[in-house]
Formats: C-alpha cells, sequence, structure tokens
C-alpha cells in the first residue's frame, strides 16, 4: 500500500495542564504520539507534499490545528468547533474510568468489552474528525484515530 506523501514530522500538544493525566490517558497520549511518528498520513488540502509540524491545542472552544513548514514557519491554521466531538470525548473520558477499574478488580471479561468500546470510539472520533477537516486537511482513517485520542488528552487539560 502506497503511502502518501504529506505527512507530519512532529506534533506538539500545546496549553498548560489544568488537570492530571491519569496513567493511561498518559500512555494512550504517548502511543498516539509514537504511532503518529511512525506512520501517518496528513497534509493541508492544497499542498500534498508538504512535510509539516502540527501544534495541537484547545482554545476558546476551538480545536486548533496550527500547521508549520519544517523551520515552523505557519502554512495554514484550521480552527473546528470543539461541541461536535464533546459527547464522544466525555464518552472516552468514561470508558478510561471503567477501564481503569476493571484493571484493578482483575476483570478481564469486562476489559476486554471495554477495550471493543475504546476502539469503537476511537472509529466514531475518527470518522468526525475526517469529516470535519474536509476540503482543509487530508488524513487516513489511522491518523484520524491518533488524533483524536490527542483531543481526548488535550480536553482533559482543560
Amino acid at each position: 500500500m502506497a503511502q502518501a506523501q504529506g505527512r507530519l514530522t512532529r506534533i506538539v500538544l500545546e496549553g498548560e495542564s489544568l488537570h492530571r493525566l491519569s496513567a493511561l490517558q498518559e500512555a494512550d497520549r504517548d502511543q498516539a504520539v509514537a504511532d503518529l511518528r511512525e506512520e501517518n498520513s496528513f497534509y493541508p488540502t492544497p499542498q500534498p507534499e508538504l512535510q509539516s509540524i502540527l501544534h495541537l491545542s484547545i482554545q476558546q472552544g476551538r480545536l486548533v490545528f496550527d500547521i508549520r513548514d519544517a523551520e515552523e514557519q505557519p502554512v495554514q491554521a484550521v480552527m473546528l468547533a470543539l461541541g461536535p466531538f464533546k459527547m464522544l470525548i466525555k464518552d472516552y473520558q468514561m470508558l478510561l474510568d471503567s477501564y481503569a477499574s476493571a484493571v484493578a478488580e482483575g476483570r478481564e471479561a469486562r476489559i476486554q468489552a471495554i477495550d471493543m468500546g475504546r476502539r469503537g470510539l476511537h472509529n466514531e472520533g475518527a470518522e468526525l474528525m475526517i469529516e470535519r477537516l474536509k476540503g482543509k486537511v487530508e488524513i487516513d482513517f489511522p491518523t484520524a484515530r491518533r488524533l483524536f485520542t490527542l483531543v481526548c488528552a488535550l480536553h482533559q487539560k482543560l
């Protein structure tokens, strides 16, 4: 399978943490960043060849994709209302809490069921991400899933 040429070379999560992330949330965030470093397809619609740096933040109730070139020069800023993501983020955070409880209790069947729910929420979040960025930024499904994880981690910081 041929990989798209436009990609993220670095991701910077911006914003000061007002709440601590749980160990599971930190692990999810770190894994998403590592996976994105390894493989992604991401580019502003008019520039399919761009190797870009993404500064991702939440500002004034908006999700901000500040896309920059390799020299950190601004290329494009995309702002999305956070509202459409809020219910998915809330459900995702509840699943993470349930997962932590199930792990602490050693309930393997519950852990597996929660993992299935998490995958489903990631898929919904990815579809919404792709839909909301359409016409502005092109991303593939795995990249969208990982970005949704990062949005959840950023939202937790608010």
